[in-house]
């Protein structure tokens, strides 16, 4: 008969040790990871939202005036505010200490002073926009974000509406929001 006893070990004795994960190796992971998690996760960029801006070349605006529109340039703004807010992806300060000069300048040919109001507010980053009208079936919008300490324009977007009805207006801001602003990478060279 032959003698196997040193051939082969009983699956209930340990041969050598073993280098695996254990279970104490697994808890001083997740530990250093829950206390190291708050460096990994950093706070999401201070935003300024200034009020959108309006261009109004129509023959209506030139008659009638533009309050239709004014009302819902603030609606707009506040819907952008909202929805950025809501993403967890930006801090949306309150842009109330410098509303009052923001709405005296015009932000898109003022020569940054827009940079300035939001350094004023300690924002990291700024977006001002604006509507054109052209006519009540032709009008844009345009979504300016900046970095704020260098002045660099970070990205655009701009889509066109037909209709100026205060649904035509949300549903304008809506897409720019998800399809250009909140969409992964956009704006990010390749």
């Amino acid at each position: 008969m032959t003698d196997l006893s040193g051939h082969a070990t009983p699956h209930f004795v340990l041969t050598r040790a073993r280098t695996g994960i254990t279970i104490m190796r697994a808890l001083a992971a997740m530990a250093a990871l829950l206390l190291t998690g708050s460096v990994a996760f950093a706070d999401p960029p201070k935003l300024a939202v200034f009020d959108f801006e309006l261009i109004d070349t129509s023959l209506p605006g030139e008659f009638y005036g533009s309050k239709p529109e004014l009302a819902r340039l603030d609606r707009i703004s506040e819907q952008l505010r909202k929805e950025l807010t809501d993403s967890g992806k930006f801090q949306v300060l309150d842009i109330a200490p410098v509303r009052d000069a923001a709405r005296h300048a015009n932000l898109q040919a003022c020569g940054g002073c827009d940079l300035k109001l939001a350094g004023q507010l300690g924002a990291e980053l700024e977006i001002t926009g604006m509507v054109q009208k052209v006519s009540n079936l032709i009008i844009n919008l345009n979504i300016y974000l900046r970095d704020v300490k260098t002045g660099n324009m970070i990205t655009a977007a701009s889509a066109d509406m037909r209709g100026n009805t205060d649904e035509a207006w949300t549903r304008t801001m809506s897409y720019l929001i998800r399809n250009r602003l909140l969409a992964p990478n956009y704006g990010k060279p390749e």
